[in-house]
């Protein structure tokens, strides 16, 4: 009992270090792509937020350039070309009309400000709008980022302004393409507002997808444990029968060779019989040994024994006449069945060999006298399907779901005395799979037995000598 709390509670654990590991590794993957749509979605929102600004430049450039002087006061140029600015020297009127307003081309003044300057980078006339204090001299940065003193960040942008009889003085030693510069600025409060949403919605939905991650993990860290448990106990129950298995026989061994030493001179002529069950459970022990040896051959596919082709005819045959004795012994009526043709398969003869002999052996010894077993051989849709049928002591359905587990008897008291490992039926099993084939019972207490046994076979092959298709031996 305490070795199966013990067992449980190591594959509890084990479950939840498989279900830790495999959250902290989604919660690597989770943070990347997290991080990565974060930064995607902050990038292309910030790529967009500056092609509006370059659009809204662009736009009033190509509205001013054809109304800018090469020369002039600059002060009544501007006056005339933008009654919206505040310039410099000069009060400003906050309530422009909506002409007004329409001559800047800015129709949102609580987004965007504007500045102008003159080609020597002095400020000519800004908006009233503006989030500092107007600078006197310009910043020759093309993008510019700052912060207020609310808090609320800027983002603007410079270009060149030309004048359409801007000329360059013959001459002279300074040489002036460009009227002056438009810097155009906007606030990114509703940017840095559906940045903080981004945020928070990544700050609230990641604990939750990593609770469900979690969630998840645990589910499937037991579905991915499950069949590692089942066959901890499969090899847990398997050591338990091998240790009962073999201690009962070494039990007996070691009780007999005891009496053996501690028989008097005068009883010696007791020893032949007592050899003679030394003999017998040393058999049974290299009996067992060999089936063990052999189920853990067929389970691992360790075998390097090359398939080759197999007649069940003559595997059919042979058997039959093999257990003849044993059936007429038991007063059972053995009959065979082999179609006109040859049925082959690709396998193992001498395993082959053993899965029909298994069930020979258990039909015949489940199967009192006057009692009757039969072998048949057909070939149907590329498969050869083989029938051991007796209307023997039969199976009851609760117990047909185990009769292929190593060391389950169905009678066991019985099987004992028989000499039964308990491991025939798992052998034929096992064997059957390696075949690609697979084996099926069918039974009924008291009306007796069929297991069928269905194999992949080669094409069939006309028979080159006659054989009996029906052959009687009781």
């Amino acid at each position: 009992m305490s070795n199966m709390i013990n067992s449980q509670q190591l594959f509890r654990r084990s479950r939840l270090r498989l279900a830790c590991w495999y959250t902290i590794a989604m919660a690597g993957v989770l943070s990347l792509f997290g991080l990565g749509m974060y930064r995607a979605l902050v990038q292309s929102k910030w790529i967009a937020l500056e092609r509006e600004i370059e659009s809204l430049a662009g736009t009033l450039h190509d509205s001013l350039e054809p109304m800018l002087p090469a020369s002039g006061d600059p002060t009544l140029v501007l006056r005339q070309i933008f009654p919206d600015l505040c310039l410099v020297g000069y009060p400003c009127n906050s309530s422009p009309t909506l002409i007004q307003r329409h001559t800047t081309g800015i129709s949102d003044r609580h987004t965007y400000y504007i500045r102008l300057f003159d080609r020597d980078g002095n400020l000519l006339a800004f908006s009233p709008n503006q989030p500092l204090a107007p600078e006197t001299t310009l910043n020759p940065a093309t993008w510019q980022t700052f912060q207020a003193s609310d808090g609320t960040r800027y983002h603007q942008f410079i270009t060149i302004l030309h004048g359409t009889n801007a000329e360059q003085g013959i001459g002279s030693s300074h040489n002036y393409t460009s009227w002056g510069y438009i810097q155009i600025g906007r606030t990114l409060a509703a940017f840095d507002a559906e940045t903080r949403r981004i945020q928070w919605i990544l700050a609230i939905g990641f604990p939750v997808a990593l609770a469900l991650v979690a969630a998840a993990g645990w589910w499937l860290s037991g579905l991915a444990m499950q069949p590692i448990y089942q066959s901890y106990q499969q090899q847990q129950q398997f050591t338990a029968n091998v240790a009962h298995e073999l201690r009962s026989p070494l039990a007996s061994l070691l009780a007999t060779v005891e009496a053996i030493l501690r028989l008097p001179p005068n009883l010696h002529q007791n020893i032949p019989p007592m050899l003679q069950t030394v003999e017998r459970q040393g058999r049974r022990l290299s009996s067992l040994i060999t089936d063990l040896l052999l189920l853990t051959s067929l389970e691992q596919e360790s075998s390097t024994k090359t398939l080759q082709p197999c007649c069940l005819n003559d595997l059919v045959s042979d058997l039959t006449e093999e257990f003849l004795e044993l059936a007429i012994a038991s007063g059972i009526d053995l009959t065979n069945q082999v179609p006109g043709f040859e049925v082959y398969v690709f396998g193992n003869e001498s395993q082959l060999y053993r899965l029909v002999s298994n069930l020979l052996a258990n039909a015949i010894q489940y199967t009192g006298a006057g009692g009757s077993v039969e072998v048949s051989l057909k070939c149907h849709d590329r498969m050869a399907i083989l029938r051991v049928k007796d209307n023997g002591i039969g199976i009851a359905p609760v117990e047909q779901k185990r009769i292929f587990e190593r060391f389950y008897r169905v009678h066991s008291d019985r099987s004992r005395k028989t000499g039964g490992t308990g491991l025939g039926l798992a052998i034929a099993q096992a064997i059957t799979r390696r075949h690609r084939g697979h084996i099926t019972v069918k039974s009924k207490v008291g009306q007796g037995s069929l297991f069928l046994i269905h194999l992949p076979c080669i094409q069939p092959h006309p028979l080159r000598m006659t054989h009996s298709v029906n052959t009687q031996t009781r």
